[in-house]
């Protein structure tokens, strides 16, 4: 008969190689921020930047299965538990796309356009506001 550390082990083990008890974790880690924001001052609203700026992230860590990490982001963040939709988000970018980029996420797009772009001139880059929208 198997002992109880035996039992908790084998029990353990079967939700390591199923993926479950990573995702446990990562639920604990969300609904623990979340707890925690509760009783803190609210969240300021995310400005339009930050909006996206999590969005593209947040497509990035589903494309690569980082779904644990996407959860606590959104927890974290405030980013509604919604996605945006990847139409909005080219939209607001201002990017257009085509059929072998609609497979990949935005931000792999974004940063190939300038990694593998032919103008040796550097993108100027103007400081943006971090906090809400005025």
């Amino acid at each position: 008969m198997a002992t109880m550390t035996e039992l908790k082990c084998a029990v353990r083990d079967t939700l390591e190689s199923r993926g479950v008890l990573a995702q446990l974790k990562a639920r604990i880690r969300a609904e623990v921020f979340s707890a925690l924001n509760e009783q803190r001052e609210p969240r300021p609203p995310l400005s339009h930047e930050n909006l996206l700026i999590n969005e593209l992230i947040r497509e990035y860590l589903e494309f690569n299965q980082y779904r644990n990490t996407a959860s606590v982001l959104t927890a974290e963040s405030g980013q509604p538990e919604v996605p945006l939709s990847r139409h909005f988000l080219s939209e607001e970018l201002k990017v257009a796309e085509d059929a072998n980029s609609k497979s990949v996420p935005l931000l792999y797009g974004l940063v190939s356009h300038f990694v593998h772009s032919a103008d040796d001139g550097k993108v100027f880059l103007r400081g943006v506001a971090t906090g809400p929208d005025p």
